[in-house]
């Protein structure tokens, strides 16, 4: 491929996020194509048995095995870690391979680990079950209680992991406190940021240090491929998650890397009308007599407000209601609706419903879930990208309205 030039990397620096999300990363083939190439191969070959050896030293730049790297992995990679302000980023084949290669990549038996209590439910399993096997000890703690991260965090900590907002009672976390408190231990803060997008939260410029998307949502946008990935420093990325992605082979396909490259084009566009879908949605929510409780984090009476003010550009695209009549109640609401399907993905053009006390944190007990503020009657809602009335209309009629 034609790479650029230095001159070409330091102008993308400079370029405005719109630019960085359709030109960032971009490396032409001597064909000239005007869209990324799509490099559908495992393999590669080499001119001589002394450029293979080469090469697999580390003597001579290129690509080996696409489980390593691909071409067009590795502009997905690039046009991310631009888009984050990162300095590197390596992909993976789903969300949640990017969240256990960020957090196994760095611990080791004897090592502690901290996170938030509310957590998507895989998210939680490696924390509460995954870890734990393998000899590293871990704390979860109310996320947003400053208190209790500092009380949590020891000499052996090593990493701190949160959502923010989380998955799914949409609760903010305060970025720049939790990293002062981890770096006081010399420990890493990796943040999961899919809810927010990076369009709407920077981790990285609050003081985080590793930065995990599930690319399966709004980067795409559209429910069509898995993908993943982490956003860090070189130094992490080199040291932590070359070798560990190489030997654990969580690669992203080719094809899925280039779907993601060309859902980044509209990325800005779209989360702009999920907001605006969002916050009209929300608005008309707050008022209706079948929701007993609404929370969205761009919405005045959100218990964190002020933060969420502060940290993110716009309200994001979840909303999370309390529909009365506990679970019997919540199952009437989707059944009656016509237009928002039922699914338990996120960050979709079509909007999306799910029940997350029997999908997605089914495997809690009861206790737990009423610890995490998740009753029978929660709902969480992906607002899409359709027609905000149409919306508004499909919920009232399915709330009796």
């Amino acid at each position: 491929m034609n790479d650029r030039t230095s001159d070409g990397d330091r102008a993308a620096q400079n370029w405005r996020p719109a630019t960085r999300l359709i030109r960032g990363g971009t490396h032409r083939s001597p064909h000239g194509e005007t869209s990324e190439a799509l490099f559908m191969t495992s393999g590669y070959v080499y001119d001589s048995p002394e450029a293979a050896e080469a090469r697999f030293k580390g003597e001579e730049t290129g690509f080996i095995y696409s489980r390593y790297a691909n071409p067009t992995v590795a502009m997905f990679e690039e046009r991310m870690a631009l888009l984050e302000g990162a300095e590197a980023g390596r992909a993976t084949a789903s969300g949640m391979a990017a969240v256990n290669a960020a957090l196994l990549s760095q611990v080791r038996a004897g090592d502690h680990v901290v996170a938030s209590r509310a957590l998507f439910g895989s998210c939680l399993y490696i924390v509460e079950d995954l870890l734990p096997r393998f000899g590293v000890e871990t704390t979860l703690v109310d996320g947003t209680d400053l208190d209790q991260w500092r009380r949590a965090v020891r000499p052996e900590t090593v990493a701190a992991f949160i959502e923010t907002p989380s998955n799914p009672m949409l609760e903010i976390i305060d970025i720049p406190a939790v990293a002062e408190i981890v770096h006081s231990v010399g420990a890493r803060l990796v943040v999961d940021n899919v809810f927010a997008t990076p369009m709407l939260q920077r981790p990285l410029a609050l003081g985080a240090d590793v930065v995990v998307y599930s690319a399966t949502k709004h980067i795409d946008g559209q429910g069509r491929a898995l993908g993943g990935i982490i956003l860090a420093s070189e130094e992490f990325c080199e040291t932590h998650l070359k070798s560990f992605l190489r030997h654990t082979g969580p690669a992203i396909s080719p094809f899925n890397a280039w779907l993601m490259l060309k859902g980044l084009e509209t990325l800005d566009l779209r989360v702009a009308r999920h907001c605006q879908n969002a916050a009209r949605v929300a608005a008309f929510l707050k008022g209706h007599k079948g929701v007993a409780r609404v929370l969205y984090a761009g919405d005045p009476d959100h218990p964190q407000a002020d933060l969420a003010a502060r940290q993110m550009s716009a309200g994001g695209t979840m909303v999370a209601i309390e529909v009365t009549g506990g679970k019997a109640g919540a199952f009437a609401f989707l059944d009656r609706l016509g237009l928002i399907d039922i699914s338990n993905n996120l960050g979709d053009a079509k909007s999306l419903v799910t029940h997350p006390a029997t999908t997605t944190h089914q495997r809690l007990t009861p206790e737990e879930r009423a610890r995490l503020g998740i009753s029978d009657g929660l709902v969480r809602l992906s607002v899409g990208l359709e027609d905000a009335e149409d919306l508004i209309e499909d919920l009232d009629q399915a709330l009796g309205g």
